[in-house]
């Protein structure tokens, strides 16, 4: 099986960030590397099936004893043999919520797979049909890169080669099986690294696995920042900045080994001197101690000009630093834009234009470009990258980097070539037809990325501006919540906030937040219940003359031909179960009360179960009969939301001002 390079900045650079701002939080549990592509299939209903379901659940709660755990299950060709390993400096608390993400998600990814294997950066977890302990596997070699240059790569290397050695040798002595460290580079930048083996494995093997895969960094590492390179055996990771959760113990100086010839470091450095090594080794002692602050990261003059440091560095102040691993070169963003050519326009909007590009290594990518009269500045700007930045999600779209370079102001996210939710969903002369099966999924995909926001990330995010413009599509149409400039950011207790500034989407607000300011996550969960009655129904609620969308359903509701708000494009062959479900879950997200709406994991539950018995709706906010608004017809005049909030325009932003506010009330 051949290896795989992943060259994204689904790397390892948002784990930093994370650290600098949340310490003492655990990292988002976001699937890093999984592989049972090539595996056979296993029948339904099957005895190896529900060895596997029992062989899953002894895993996932014994992980956390010792941070190692393996199990069989069954006879002769139906025995499940099972592993897990959590990484060696997490508490047991992370490790026990790693080990149950694993459980949930190796089944929902490698669904009827007699063979798996799921890793994140806190755990991994693999079964097979083979009898696999005490083995090394090499492949597949999975491999991952910072896609930044070092300045000095023949000194980094060497560096990193003595002291990969040096844990290597280590890890394989250890019970733990696992070894992380510093090394100095440069006087103000130190190498982190961290080796790791599975605790099956004996010493000579455990070698030999880290062995193999330090031969492999010249692949797809040399001359990077930083790296990972994973196998199901043993895996390794390098940084310039801290992203282990040890406490380094005081300086000890230690003789390197031999500099590994898989790296072929040279021995001097550029001026011919020769280096002496700082190693710092850091024992394996699972403690739930507090972390210590990450290191400033001192790099963005590798990125920048001389002429152009001095700016960056005054934009940039002290509590920020770590920002500076997602600086873009404005150079670099003009070749892949074709310097922001009319071709390569995908949209605008009040902020700016929005430009598709290609970097250097065949990454596609969505510059945007943020005008001068968009009202953003580079404070607001700062606050966007800091939060988007954190938000490690596969329903949330990724942010790559950004630009401050020659006045201008830029974002870079990753490329969803299906672009946005209402550009498919409410396009008459559809490119596909967006059919029940890819809708329910994209219901399910948005719920799974507010949950995240409002309960699963290091703090509770308010979107406030969900919509379907704001739901980007991958090539898979998997769903994304994006725009994350009004987003506000509460600290673990709290759940709601006031403020002065109403910004958002008329027709997706809340009563109480459209009326007082005043706003959670039930406020999220209004305008999730507007967007699946529209998703349902194939019809924007702007697209109302007299009635809105949420008075529309419920009529239907209360008359018992709910069944009729489908979307006509639809055929009449759709699970009535799940469309009758979807209607009831919109209906009660939109309840005038916000105590009466559902919370996100509800909804999540609500979506996942076939037998969850949920409570009858209430009368939705902003309700308006039809007997007292007459027609319905459909048409893009003024909306019920409108007519609540006279002056405004239907469907359109507040403001167009992107403000992340970031200070909890």
């Amino acid at each position: 099986m051949q290896s795989l390079t992943l060259t994204a900045l689904q790397l390892l650079v948002f784990s930093s960030l994370f650290y600098l701002y949340h310490p003492t939080q655990a990292q988002e549990l976001v699937a890093r590397y999984r592989n049972c592509d090539y595996a056979n299939n296993y029948t339904s209903g099957s005895v190896y099936e529900k060895n596997l379901n029992l062989a899953l659940s002894s895993l996932a709660s014994n992980a956390s004893l010792t941070g190692f755990y393996t199990t069989s299950v069954g006879q002769n060709f139906t025995t499940v043999y099972g592993l897990i390993q959590c990484r060696g400096d997490i508490s047991k608390e992370e490790c026990q919520i790693c080990a149950n993400t694993a459980y949930k998600e190796i089944t929902q990814l490698c669904a009827k797979k007699t063979e798996a294997f799921i890793a994140y950066d806190y755990c991994l977890l693999r079964y097979s049909d083979q009898r696999f302990f005490s083995t090394v596997s090499l492949n597949p070699i999975i491999m991952a890169s910072n896609i930044y240059e070092i300045l000095e790569p023949a000194l980094f290397t060497q560096q990193l080669g003595n002291l990969i050695a040096t844990l290597s040798s280590s890890a394989a002595s250890r019970p733990s099986k696992f070894a992380a460290g510093i090394v100095n580079y440069t006087n103000s930048v130190d190498i982190y690294a961290m080796v790791q083996c599975t605790r099956d494995l004996a010493e000579n093997s455990c070698s030999t696995c880290l062995q193999y895969i330090t031969g492999t960094i010249t692949k797809c590492c040399n001359g990077k920042q930083g790296g990972q390179v994973v196998s199901m055996t043993c895996n390794l990771r390098f940084e310039i900045y801290s992203f282990f959760q040890q406490s380094p113990p005081p300086p000890e100086t230690l003789p390197p080994p031999s500099p590994t010839k898989l790296l072929e470091p040279n021995s001097t450095n550029p001026e011919g001197k020769k280096s002496t090594s700082r190693t710092i080794l850091i024992a394996v002692i699972p403690i739930g101690a507090a972390l210590v602050v990450i290191q400033l990261i001192v790099c963005g003059c590798y990125f920048w000009r001389r002429g152009k440091k001095k700016r960056v560095d005054n934009a940039l102040e002290e509590g920020d630093r770590s920002m500076e691993s997602l600086l873009i070169g404005l150079d670099t963003l003009k070749v892949a834009t074709r310097n922001f050519s009319g071709e390569n326009k995908l949209g605008e909007g009040g902020f700016g234009p929005v430009y598709k590009g290609k970097l250097f290594d065949g990454r596609e990518i969505a510059v945007k470009r943020l005008s001068s009269s968009s009202g953003q500045g580079l404070e607001e700007l700062k606050t966007e990258v800091i939060l988007v930045a954190k938000l490690l999600h596969r329903n949330l779209v990724r942010l790559l980097g950004f630009c401050l370079e020659e006045n201008e102001k830029l974002l870079v996210y990753e490329y969803l070539p299906n672009g946005s939710l209402d550009k498919i969903l409410f396009d008459r002369s559809r490119r596909f037809p967006l059919e029940w099966e890819r809708r329910y999924k994209i219901i399910v995909g948005i719920a799974r990325g507010l949950l995240y926001l409002h309960e699963d990330s290091q703090l509770r995010i308010i979107h406030r501006d969900l919509k379907a413009s704001n739901i980007l599509l991958d090539e898979y149409m998997n769903p994304k919540v994006s725009d994350f400039g009004l987003a506000r950011l509460f600290g673990e207790s709290q759940t709601q906030g006031n403020t002065n500034r109403i910004a958002g989407t008329y027709g997706y607000m809340a009563p109480e937040y459209a009326k007082n300011g005043h706003f959670s996550t039930k406020s999220d969960v209004y305008s999730y219940g507007v967007l699946i009655l529209e998703i349902v129904t194939g019809r924007k609620n702007s697209s109302f003359r007299t009635i809105n969308l949420p008075s529309y359903a419920w009529q239907h509701w209360t008359n018992g031909t709910a069944v009729e708000l489908l979307d006509p494009a639809l055929d009449t062959q759709q699970p009535k179960y799940e469309v009758l479900k979807c209607i009831h879950i919109g209906l009660l997200c939109i309840q005038e009360a916000a105590a009466d709406r559902p919370t996100m994991s509800e909804v999540v539950t609500m979506l996942s179960s076939h037998s969850t018995t949920s409570p009858e709706p209430s009368k939705p906010a902003f309700f308006v009969s039809r007997e007292s608004s007459g027609s319905d017809t459909e048409n893009t005049g003024t909306s019920q939301s409108e007519r609540c909030h006279p002056g405004s325009s239907s469907q359109q932003s507040v403001n167009d001002v992107t403000i992340s506010e970031l200070d909890p009330r």
